[in-house]
């Protein structure tokens, strides 16, 4: 079946982490779903191609992929995404993802899985969710709540 992503936007951590039990839906946040593209590794290399942050940068920034949830739950995860991605997705229209996603689909861990255009699509749904967070009075920050 494969593992599920709940990208969305809160104000904050407490906010966030608040998702985690009531859902993101019920609690009326930005929401986008998505089967098989995780935040750690395949959105990490993304990171890199939209920032030219190397991967290994990225994965040392403070809100990378930090665990909000309990490290006990064996089934369902809550983790930060940076404000540079962010900030990266809502930058980089109008020229789009296209190019982006050409090399991103490439990436060994997608194994041929996901078509450029099918990963280009997604880029500029989460660029949507990205440019809302940061057009905020008070910007919102990315968070993927993951379930298996």
């Amino acid at each position: 079946m494969g593992n599920l992503y709940d990208y969305f936007s809160a104000p904050d951590d407490p906010t966030a982490l608040a998702t985690f039990d009531q859902g993101v839906e019920a609690a009326g946040l930005p929401l986008l779903q998505v089967k098989g593209i995780d935040p750690y590794v395949q959105l990490g290399q993304a990171e890199n191609l939209l920032t030219g942050t190397p991967y290994d940068d990225v994965t040392s920034l403070p809100r990378f992929n930090r665990l909000l949830s309990s490290p006990e739950d064996d089934s369902r995860w809550l983790v930060t995404l940076t404000d540079e991605l962010r900030d990266a997705l809502a930058a980089a229209r109008p020229g789009g993802f296209t190019a982006v996603a050409e090399a991103w689909s490439r990436i060994e861990e997608f194994g041929g899985e996901f078509p450029p255009g099918e990963l280009a699509g997604f880029l500029n749904e989460l660029a949507d969710l990205a440019e809302e967070a940061r057009a905020r009075p008070e910007p919102h920050r990315l968070y993927c709540l993951m379930s298996l």
